[in-house]
């Protein structure tokens, strides 16, 4: 048995909750915002809201759940098979286009670093080549990715840190006011446009309790970990965008495709933009890389489950899943072409509406099971009120976003869903057909 010497504290868990959410999200936050204006400050709050209270009830969820499969595994003590394969199935469709949208982000801060300008069929390619390039790397297994991108998540935390903390030096109050809400959105619509990409920024909380084994006295502090780190990552979100709205321009960030470079640049020149630039196309990289090797583990156990096809189980002897990874590149690829678009921040944005419609779906169906493991679990009955009001909570902010998402990505998003039980069908028949273990 391990000892405890051997486990991560809470600080230790806290740390690594925060970059794992961090990741690639915030690095084109300041541009879509613009779109809003500084009133989208309100929108970060409703979100900080509904995630908290996610964050919460999924650290709780993944201490007393004994059903493997995490979201699936969750919902499947309320829907069944039916809804665990659901859970999977949106999820992994959401990794596959949030994916693509870290390489066009990557892209973007790529173009801007070297001074280029490219077309949108030459933006497309890039990205697949950058697609391509991170899942090669990683063939070799965990360990090499692992090694990877713990060093390239500094590539954002370091700026984003400093703007957080000494860029209000540069602040410019008046500019900051003139620019809240430039084209007289009214209240309502405002924080609505801007909620996709808020909760866009949170995307990975649901993975805060994978490593509770791992943890001293997992019980305590893994919620506590998953709350500090939720709550943390809001106010260095929010301090952040913030800060940047008050230092450039709203009509320049909102034509920007490297917004934070062109913050480093207003307030320490050219050079400084520039390696914020490079710095950030080494993170956005990294994170990439780490999470085209997370979603060929999702597709992986979907795979074992019976879910998905076999291919995706092929292991090599690193243990990495590199038939799973090639198809699913190859997914990707296609998908790209299907957002072929004349602007990179639209294309940036429908894939991020997209990717949060569908990551939402295992969000409700997790939220919606909580009541039910609680109590088949045997929750403490002075924590269950809490836990349930928590994915209460979660629950209507993500019909929130699901409404704040548009029309045409809830459209796209129905339908990806709706393919899900068909897909199911198939599954479950070839389930029927394997012999019992």
């Amino acid at each position: 048995m391990s000892s405890n010497n051997s486990k991560m504290s809470v600080t230790q868990l806290t740390l690594l909750t925060a970059l794992n959410m961090m990741g690639s999200g915030i690095i084109m936050l300041p541009t879509k915002l613009a779109q809003v204006g500084t009133f989208s400050v309100v929108s970060w709050l409703v979100t900080a809201t509904g995630s908290t209270a996610m964050a919460y009830a999924f650290a709780k969820c993944g201490m007393f759940s004994k059903n493997k499969g995490g979201m699936g595994g969750y919902a499947e003590y309320v829907f069944g098979k039916a809804g665990s394969f659901m859970a999977n199935y949106t999820y992994s469709v959401s990794l596959l286009i949030a994916n693509i949208a870290i390489a066009l982000s990557a892209v973007g801060y790529g173009v801007a670093f070297v001074g280029a300008e490219l077309s949108p069929v030459e933006t497309c390619i890039a990205t697949i080549a950058t697609l391509w390039i991170c899942t090669v790397l990683n063939f070799k297994g965990a360990s090499i990715t692992g090694l990877i991108s713990n060093f390239t998540c500094w590539g954002v935390i370091i700026p984003i840190a400093f703007i957080s903390t000494c860029g209000w030096f540069w602040f410019s109050g008046d500019m900051y006011v003139n620019s809240w809400n430039p084209h007289n959105i009214p209240v309502f619509d405002a924080v609505s446009a801007s909620i996709s990409m808020t909760l866009w920024a949170f995307l990975g909380l649901e993975s805060a309790c994978a490593n509770s084994e791992a943890v001293e006295n997992p019980e305590k502090n893994v919620p506590r970990a998953v709350m500090a780190a939720t709550i943390g990552v809001a106010i260095i979100y929010i301090a952040s965008t913030n800060v940047a709205a008050g230092i450039v321009e709203n009509e320049a960030l909102v034509n920007s495709t490297a917004p934070f470079g062109l913050v480093f640049s207003t307030i320490l020149g050219g050079w400084a933009g520039k390696l914020v630039m490079g710095l950030m196309v080494l993170s956005c990289s990294g994170s990439l890389l780490s999470w085209q090797f997370t979603i060929a583990r999702v597709f992986k156990s979907s795979a074992d489950e019976g879910y998905f096809p076999h291919w995706f189980s092929i292991v090599t002897k690193d243990d990495a899943p590199v038939v799973g990874m090639t198809i699913i590149t190859v997914i990707q690829s296609l998908m790209s072409l299907m957002t072929i678009s004349p602007s990179l921040y639209k294309q940036f944005n429908t894939l991020v509406d997209l990717a949060v419609v569908t990551n939402i779906m295992p969000y409700l169906l997790s939220m919606g099971a909580v009541a039910v493991m609680m109590k088949r679990e045997k929750c403490p009955a002075n924590q269950v009120g809490v836990i349930k009001f928590a994915a209460m909570v979660g629950s209507i902010y993500s019909l929130y976003a699901l409404y704040a998402a548009g029309f045409e990505a809830m459209m796209y998003g129905s339908l990806v869903t709706f393919l899900g039980w068909t897909l199911y069908g198939i599954a479950a028949d070839h389930l029927e057909k394997k012999p019992a273990a």
